[in-house]
């Protein structure tokens, strides 16, 4: 391990009184067995021996498997004390028991709240008033005992708050059993319903609910109507989306007044509506689905809002009546602006909410209906995060909002939107004595190689110089028009308490910069991604912020295929990354359709099967273009139960690794054998994710504990 103890030492325990603990590599990794396969397509033989790790059937796959986390944790025995110390640090800025702010629904308010030593919220109300006695409505941590893996996937109550329907899963494949529990009597509904997905909407008679369940693939492709207390195998099928591409959701307007059924590729979309008075009645399409045109519905009295990209690349806001609400009868409401994107709408009584982006900031505009007149919110930071918090009231006046920063911890408010009043309700605590102002966060520009400015957002600690020795952790995604936030971790003060410093690279793929940034990092132009990063890795050193000795990269699931496009193309100017859950195996995972979202995938990155899109996905993507060379320190995470990365994705990429790679870096492959997509359940089993890869950086950084 190379020893470079950065130059930040202000801000670093003495090293004279501990030693970074070194990751041995004398161990031997394990050897993955290779067995000849060929892919033939276009003319095209690739050689992929490790494909039959994709037969988890075959004892060899777990066994090879466990062979690798078993060296992980071999190698990382050395910084067992680190990471129970960095545990015990960032629980410790963590307020265990605490409570979420109550929102208002009707005569009841609802909230959550958590208790030190217990890993799950406990979800509560009161009738009346807050000073109200308690009522605890479901406790996950009783739902979680004796279980490795807990998720919470529905949580609604009924329209008349007596009945609650809440879905569970129990390993991380997303694939829901929904459950229904009378709220007065305690008593659960006789009935059940397997492999139900996150949407789900209560009609208004309080009997009738919507279900989605997902194929073989995961794919929620079937709204169900069920009659509570009747047979769930008589529930009627309300739709069955065939095409594989699209996805299907059901929910409800704020106003309560229509259920919404939406469907939805990733560049089309189609909206089917139904009175939630007569939920018994048949949804009516809103507009048939042209091909490139997404467009979302928000309901308010005799009006449908509609948010649509029809002849508009970054959204334009229209109207129609609720008589007639096809595309005919559509008029402007907000025109398109090629320097502003819109994200959202919200209706409510006499306002409407719209959310948008201009380069890079989030806006909120308040539109009051009644004087038609509008304004912005102000916002203290000139760098910051804003979402829509708990609303479930139409008639109201008052929006909440959360608001946060690389500096400011989430901050609820409610904003009066007649007066212009916020009013702060919570800060989220961090103990132990946080100051922001002992931080400072700086917005960067990098040049990309065809002459694209790219952002960089930046946060470290006061005092720190560009010295080109500071330890640096680069962070990015850089797909699926996700704009990645700049917003507060109280985990990240571990960091950067250590004079570490922390970027974000807001790369094409994203859509921090509208749709058309979006649009310029995929399908052909997706190599952008990664050179975009690159350039932000390249500025980062230029500048003196950091060295190649010092930079460390991280990114997860489409993350991590940047992470492992980058070490393929540029290993050198990186010490260490992280991939967490990486979709590395691009092309043959969209090639075949059975695995979960690869159909939808093709409107993402290609499809694979027409050879100018085969060519260019294979030039990228990091499984196919492992090469014998020196690679940074790597640790690699997968989930056995992942539906949306296979875990044979990650753990092919590190035997290739393993048999190419010419270094004698460290190489580490974690499989959580008991979760999915987002790694471990529980707060206290992610912090324990998160201190065991900041000691995996540590010791490629050269810092002590």
């Amino acid at each position: 391990m190379l020893s470079i103890i950065p130059r930040a030492g202000a801000f670093l325990p003495s090293m004279s009184q501990t030693q970074v603990p070194e990751l041995s590599v004398t161990l031997n990794p394990p050897v993955a067995e290779k067995r000849p396969y060929i892919h033939e397509l276009h003319g095209d033989r690739r050689l992929d021996e490790y494909f039959w790790m994709r037969d988890r059937q075959d004892p060899a796959v777990m066994a090879y498997l466990n062979a690798e986390n078993d060296y992980t944790q071999a190698l990382m025995r050395p910084t067992e004390e680190l990471q129970k110390s960095l545990y015990q640090e960032m629980l410790a800025r963590i307020q265990e028991t605490d409570l979420s702010v109550p929102f208002r629904k009707d005569d009841y308010w609802y909230y959550y709240r958590t208790e030190e030593g217990k890993a799950y919220p406990i979800h509560c109300r009161k009738r009346g008033s807050l000073d109200a006695p308690e009522e605890v409505l479901l406790d996950q941590n009783a739902l979680a005992e004796g279980l490795d893996y807990f998720d919470l996937g529905i949580f609604q109550v009924s329209p008349d708050h007596r009945i609650l329907a809440y879905a569970v899963d129990n390993n991380g494949a997303e694939r829901f059993t929904l459950y229904f529990l009378d709220l007065e009597t305690r008593e659960f509904y006789p009935e059940t319903v397997e492999d139900v997905y996150y949407s789900f909407a209560w009609g208004n008679d309080n009997r009738t609910v919507f279900y989605t369940q997902v194929d073989e693939a995961n794919r929620p492709y079937k709204l169900f109507r069920h009659a509570l207390g009747t047979d769930t195998q008589q529930d009627s099928l309300v739709f069955h989306e065939t095409d594989d591409a699209y996805f299907l959701s059901i929910g409800k307007t704020r106003s309560q007044a229509y259920l919404l059924m939406e469907l939805g590729s990733k560049v089309t979309s189609e909206v089917h509506y139904l009175d939630a008075n007569e939920p018994t009645g048949e949804f009516q399409v809103f507009q048939p689905r042209t091909q490139g045109v997404e467009y979302s519905v928000e309901h308010h009295r005799d009006r449908f809002y509609i948010l649509t990209n029809e002849n508009a690349i970054n959204f334009k806001l229209m109207k129609a009546p609720v008589s007639t609400p096809s595309s005919e009868h559509w008029e402007t409401v907000l025109e398109h602006r090629e320097a502003v994107l819109l994200e959202g709408v919200s209706a409510f009584t006499d306002h409407l909410v719209v959310y948008e982006r201009e380069d890079g900031i989030p806006r909120v505009r308040i539109c009051q209906l009644s004087t038609q007149t509008e304004h912005n919110i102000e916002f203290p930071e000139a760098s910051f995060e804003v979402y829509e918090g708990a609303n479930p009231e139409f008639d109201t006046s008052v929006l909440r909002f959360t608001y946060t920063s690389l500096l400011t911890p989430s901050s609820v408010f409610d904003y009066d939107m007649n007066t212009r009043q916020r009013e702060l309700k919570k800060e989220t605590p961090v103990l132990g004595g946080y100051d922001k102002t002992q931080y400072v966060t700086e917005r960067l520009h990098a040049t990309a190689a065809d002459g694209t400015s790219v952002p960089i957002s930046l946060v470290y600690k006061k005092g720190l110089e560009k010295t080109g020795d500071h330890p640096l952790l680069l962070e990015g995604y850089g797909s699926y028009g996700y704009s990645y936030p700049v917003g507060f971790s109280s985990t990240r003060l571990t960091l950067l308490d250590r004079g570490v410093m922390m970027a974000i690279a807001h790369i094409r793929g994203g859509s921090e910069m509208g749709r058309r940034w979006y649009e310029n990092g995929k399908f052909l132009a997706k190599k952008n991604t990664f050179t975009d990063f690159i350039a932000c890795a390249e500025h980062l050193i230029k500048e003196g912020w950091t060295s190649p000795q010092h930079l460390a990269i991280e990114g997860g699931s489409a993350g991590g295929l940047l992470v492992g496009a980058v070490v393929n193309l540029r290993p050198d100017l990186f010490k260490a990354a992280i991939a967490q859950v990486p979709f590395v195996d691009v092309v043959t995972t969209i090639l075949d359709t059975s695995l979960p979202l690869s159909a939808s995938e093709w409107e993402e990155w290609g499809n694979p099967n027409d050879p100018v899109y085969y060519e260019y996905m294979k030039s990228y993507s990091p499984y196919d273009n492992v090469e014998a060379k020196d690679y940074p320190a790597m640790l690699i995470t997968a989930g056995l139960n992942d539906p949306r990365v296979s875990y044979w994705e990650p753990a092919k990429w590190t035997a290739k690794l393993r048999a190419l790679k010419t270094d004698s870096n460290v190489l580490l492959l974690k499989t959580n054998m008991g979760a999915g997509h987002s790694g471990a359940s529980g707060r206290y089993e992610h912090l324990k994710e998160i201190a065991m890869d900041y000691a995996f950086l540590f010791g490629q950084w050269g810092i002590a504990g």
